[in-house]
């Protein structure tokens, strides 16, 4: 497996990230602590080192079990974690982006990994209630006390993002190098503002649900039940002709849908850094999901996903892109890279 650069860091990173959402039955449908491991060694079997869990996920137990895995060599793994979403219910000051629920759930999560430091902490969600100044000024605090290496940010407005990132280097702060988002054939509307913001602040993108829960790999073409919440835009016919065609690109170059829809993340945007996250409930599942590593999609099926997969870009995207404002914008002298 490849290395390449966290964005505008010198953090070294994995072309794919792991994903251990899965670690842990708390949630019903997880992996036990046996097959976890064999999901991490056989990522790390592979060279990956880059690792992604969360405050929540599985009820801390994702954060424990990746913590005992990595403790034999623990400053090879690259470890990101988030924080934001509540630790307890009902409990306001165990939730949100705000300074007090930050610095808790860091130190919980420092316990829980057993480490003395975070290479990598997400801004889990956006609450709309925190001061952005706010949220910076106690991000830079932990980076500068060591707990905290990098930072990045994940399901939030480009416009925040855009915010954030002005003011931080105005006030040189910590600067967010990472962007999380969800990313696939059957979700682009980050492309509207979200991936162009990341590319002009030279951010790397780690996108999750590639394979869209599941749906892109076909399951549901085969008449699979799959989980209640993953129904609405993952089980539309819109996404079942995505999901055939995916099978049908799969076929015709002998790889798995799994592999493709993967591929098609990390292709369709020349320019950006993107890592996808990858995750699974078998070693078995995460195996197939690395395949997708050494190889491209052929440029004629990335044009036939683009076209059955394609989004209205809205305003003022296509507005911009008409023939007669252009001519009013440009003079009819449009600058090259824009042709």
């Amino acid at each position: 497996m490849q290395h390449r650069l966290l964005g505008r860091s010198g953090l070294r990173v994995t072309e794919l990230c792991l994903g251990t959402m899965t670690f842990g039955t708390e949630w019903g449908w997880g992996a036990d602590k046996e097959e976890s491991q064999r999901i991490f060694d056989a990522f790390a079997d592979k060279g990956g080192s880059f690792l992604d869990t969360a405050n929540r996920y599985t009820e801390g137990t994702s954060e424990r079990w990746l913590g005992d895995f990595i403790q034999a060599d623990r400053h090879h793994f690259v470890l990101a974690t988030k924080y934001t979403l509540r630790d307890r219910t009902g409990d306001p000051n165990f939730a949100g982006n705000h300074r007090k629920n930050m610095m808790r759930s860091v130190e919980e999560s420092l316990k829980r990994l057993n480490t003395e430091f975070i290479d990598l902490l997400w801004v889990h969600a956006w609450d709309f209630t925190t001061p952005v100044d706010e949220v910076l000024r106690g991000l830079d605090d932990l980076v500068r006390s060591g707990k905290v290496h990098y930072i990045g940010i994940s399901d939030t407005p480009a416009w925040v993002v855009s915010q954030a990132n002005t003011m931080a280097e105005l006030k040189s702060w910590t600067q967010f190098v990472g962007l999380q988002i969800e990313y696939s054939l059957l979700q682009r509307t980050p492309e509207r503002d979200l991936l162009p913001m990341a590319r002009q602040f030279g951010m790397a993108v780690t996108p999750w649900g590639a394979i869209g829960g599941g749906a892109l790999t076909g399951k549901y073409l085969k008449g699979e039940a799959g989980r209640v919440v993953e129904a609405s835009a993952r089980r539309s016919d819109r996404a079942n002709t995505i999901a055939a065609k995916v099978v049908e690109v799969a076929e015709s170059i002998g790889k798995t849908p799994a592999q493709v829809a993967i591929n098609w993340s990390r292709q369709r945007n020349a320019g950006l850094n993107v890592i996808p996250i990858i995750g699974a409930r078998t070693a078995v599942q995460l195996n197939d999901s690395m395949d997708c590593l050494g190889w491209e999609i052929p440029a004629d099926a990335m044009v036939g996903l683009d076209e059955v997969s394609a989004i209205e870009l809205g305003f003022p995207h296509e507005f911009l892109l008409t023939e007669g404002v252009q001519d009013l914008v440009y003079g009819g002298h449009k600058p090259q890279q824009f042709k």
